[in-house]
């Protein structure tokens, strides 16, 4: 017999689930007959929050029937009123949603979280520029829209010491399906940058969307390899906005003629590499769409708004110009979507 008992109890949900039984039934026979100033029949309200953090969707609707059966013994006593159940009852709704989707994520309490917690930290980690050699900055500042912690841009790196290789990616879409396909390419990206021959980077990430299923839309990317002996650089894109170069001798930036096919439609995107270099002074500018697209606007309108600030803020020197650039071009009220910005300059 108590090796039965043993094996009913060997789950945690189980364990849970007697546990809060019996904090029902203690409160619920306490409200009657010891004290309703510290047993309130309201105080249900805590084990059906704990219910639906900790328990499976089946072992919470028992707990809740339970819960209905002590309020109605402690409304049989004049102990719980009309507001009490209605809050009780609003709380069960909110637990059982909770409970149906961490059912469905497979995991219990808090770890749905958790685990959204480590892939936000991991992406911002993945964003983080690799250290250069002596003669070369970076900086490079991701915002997703809304104030959420992670969005449809995503950038990845990769550094050997000799070639720098960065890809910034927007993903179709916005709020959480951006984030999540975001999440799940950027691990895949950041797999082939520097794996792959420089030239077939955006190639090989449209074979890896193209697997995928249809649906699920269209990724454009710039890609910039540069090798950090000479300054020459190599860049591509993939229905992105051309990235642009500072030339120092004349003091302007221009926009590269960098052009390609969004990844994800067509089986070959055919990029169009630009070639160049970089010499003391000259920086590089990747940028997403987020910055230089507006409702009514043109493309191009917006920018030529990017580079004016740009120039604007040169002045200043580059180390702050990446965070500065995005304050002031998003505060002039550039959309509401997702952006990102990086710079490489060359000291």
């Amino acid at each position: 017999m108590a090796g039965q008992v043993r094996r009913q109890f060997i789950t945690r949900n189980r364990r849970m689930a007697f546990v809060l039984t019996v904090a029902t039934v203690a409160i619920g026979v306490a409200a009657v007959h010891l004290s309703e100033w510290w047993f309130s029949p309201g105080l249900m309200i805590l084990p059906v929050l704990a219910g639906g953090l900790l328990l499976w969707p089946r072992a919470l609707r028992i707990l809740f029937g339970l819960v209905a059966l002590m309020l109605l013994y402690d409304g049989l006593y004049d102990r719980a009123g009309a507001g009490i159940i209605a809050t009780v009852a609003v709380t069960a709704l909110f637990a059982d949603a909770l409970a149906r989707t961490r059912w469905k994520l497979g995991v219990q309490g808090l770890r749905g979280d958790r685990m959204l917690i480590e892939l936000r930290d991991r992406i911002r980690a993945q964003a983080r520029l690799p250290e250069l050699p002596a003669g070369w900055q970076s900086a490079a500042v991701l915002r997703p829209a809304g104030g959420s912690s992670f969005g449809g841009d995503f950038l990845v790196s990769s550094c050997d010491g000799k070639t720098l290789e960065v890809a910034l990616v927007d993903v179709s879409g916005k709020g959480v399906d951006a984030g999540t396909r975001a999440l799940l390419l950027s691990g895949a990206f950041g797999g082939l940058l520097g794996s792959v021959p420089q030239d077939e980077f955006l190639g090989a990430c449209n074979s890896y969307l193209r697997r995928g299923p249809a649906v699920e839309g269209f990724v454009t990317a710039a890609h910039l390899a540069l090798d950090l002996a000479t300054g020459e650089y190599m860049l591509a894109s993939a229905g992105h906005p051309p990235p642009a170069q500072f030339d120092a001798g004349s003091g302007t930036w221009k926009v590269t003629q960098a052009r390609g096919i969004v990844l994800g439609v067509v089986p070959d995107p055919r990029a169009t590499p630009v070639h160049g270099a970089l010499r003391p002074g000259d920086a590089l500018m990747l940028y997403t769409d987020g910055l230089v697209e507006a409702p009514g606007l043109d493309i191009d309108a917006g920018t030529d708004r990017l580079l004016g600030e740009a120039n604007r803020l040169v002045a200043s020197g580059f180390r702050n110009a990446a965070t500065e650039l995005v304050r002031v071009v998003k505060a002039g009220g550039v959309g509401s979507d997702d952006c990102a910005l990086v710079l490489i300059w060359r000291t």
